[in-house]
């Protein structure tokens, strides 16, 4: 009797927070200004340039994942960035937390994962990239919102200040 018990109060568990949970695309798109880069080099005979020197860049994202009690998204994501001609790839994680659960919500947001950019050096350069927002949300209906938020990027030893504008199906 007490294993059937604790059968049903687990299933019943699980049951309950898997009925809170949505799966969700986002889709966005933004432009990040360079600002500067973070590591100072002393070049040496071989040294071919920053890897992001004063470029400005655009980017693309789509975004899978599930969407908990309509509070917490957490995905993966894959990017296409341009960088003034330089192209790049990114495979990233990405979290967002929405702190009212109104119609107009603010946005706190981490993205954290791994870029490669097909730059002047032979086959380019792979660096992590981290990427920290805040914005905000408009929902329009039960399941579409858009979004604008703005931050910090670090990636290829550059900093950036990105602003996208998304929506989330």
């Amino acid at each position: 009797m007490k294993k059937l018990a604790s059968f049903l109060f687990l299933t019943f568990t699980f049951l309950s927070a898997f009925s809170q949970i949505q799966y969700a695309v986002k889709i966005e798109s933004g432009y990040a200004p360079f600002q500067y880069n973070t590591v100072d080099v002393d070049p040496g005979p071989n040294w071919k340039g920053y890897y992001l020197d004063d470029q400005n860049g655009i980017d693309i994202n789509v975004i899978n994942g599930i969407m908990f009690r309509d509070r917490l998204y957490a995905g993966v994501g894959i990017g296409y960035w341009n960088f003034e001609g330089v192209n790049g790839i990114t495979v990233f994680a990405d979290i967002d937390y929405f702190i009212l659960k109104t119609r107009l919500s603010p946005i706190i947001n981490f993205k954290f994962g791994h870029n490669h950019l097909w730059n002047q050096y032979e086959g380019g350069t792979s660096t992590a990239m981290t990427e920290l927002n805040v914005g905000l949300q408009l929902r329009l209906t039960e399941k579409i919102s858009v979004y604008l938020k703005g931050g910090y990027l670090f990636m290829q030893q550059s900093l950036l200040i990105p602003v996208r504008i998304g929506i989330n199906i």
